[in-house]
């Protein structure tokens, strides 16, 4: 978004990584950057993002929901009620707060865009990522809601990605997952970060100006 032309807001609950990386937004685009501290799942703390952003910048035209996290379990049977409540948090619980904080003075100011970032476990859950699924499917069905309650002025999408290789992959068994793509994917690979780019920027502009409530997904054809 900074190589785009935006100042852009940066969170995580690592202060310390925020402030690296809005360091090289800086350096590299000229842009502003704003890093923040926030857990994406307590909403006081996304009450503040929310007035930490307004506060530096005046407003936002664009709110990107792309906190993820999916621990890995061994058996269904064995999550327990503190994991469940976590993943859901994190990847719903949060979204929904934000996205009602932010677009709601988008709607009241000048407009602007909401992107969601789901998954294809929404659609296709495995075994291991049941909670991780139906939490991302959740967050689907908000990006249909919130783009009927803030219409018109907010438009908001979601982007459905499919396995890319990021630094979560790192973890992969990549010979079990090459093999698997070979078969699963239409494209046969995992995605590259870099790939996920063009969805992200036409929500974020104009090019996508009579788009909203729409799911677009970024998965090189995921098969199954």
């Amino acid at each position: 978004f900074a190589r785009a032309g935006a100042d852009v807001v940066i969170a995580s609950r690592k202060l310390e990584s925020c402030e690296a990386l809005a360091e090289e937004v800086r350096a590299e685009t000229g842009r502003r950057a704003l890093p923040v501290a926030c857990h994406v799942g307590e909403w006081d703390q996304l009450d503040a993002l929310a007035d930490a952003a307004y506060g530096e910048f005046g407003k936002v035209d664009v709110l990107v929901n792309n906190a993820g996290l999916s621990p890995l379990y061994d058996h269904v049977s064995n999550v327990s009620e503190a994991l469940y409540d976590k993943v859901l948090d994190v990847n719903l619980k949060g979204p929904f707060r934000l996205t009602a904080n932010i677009a709601t003075r988008m709607a009241e100011g000048d407009g602007g865009s909401v992107i969601m970032v789901s998954s294809t476990a929404s659609q296709s859950p495995g075994p291991n990522a049941l909670a991780y699924g139906a939490a991302k499917a959740g967050l689907n069905n908000l990006t249909i809601g919130f783009a009927r309650t803030f219409a018109p002025k907010v438009r908001v999408n979601c982007i459905i990605p499919g396995p890319f290789l990021t630094d979560i992959s790192k973890a992969w068994d990549m010979e079990e997952f090459e093999a698997r793509a070979a078969s699963t994917i239409l494209l046969a690979r995992g995605g590259q970060a870099e790939e996920i780019v063009g969805a992200a920027l036409y929500f974020a502009s104009e090019a996508s100006s009579f788009t909203t409530g729409a799911l677009l997904t970024v998965s090189g054809g995921s098969a199954r």
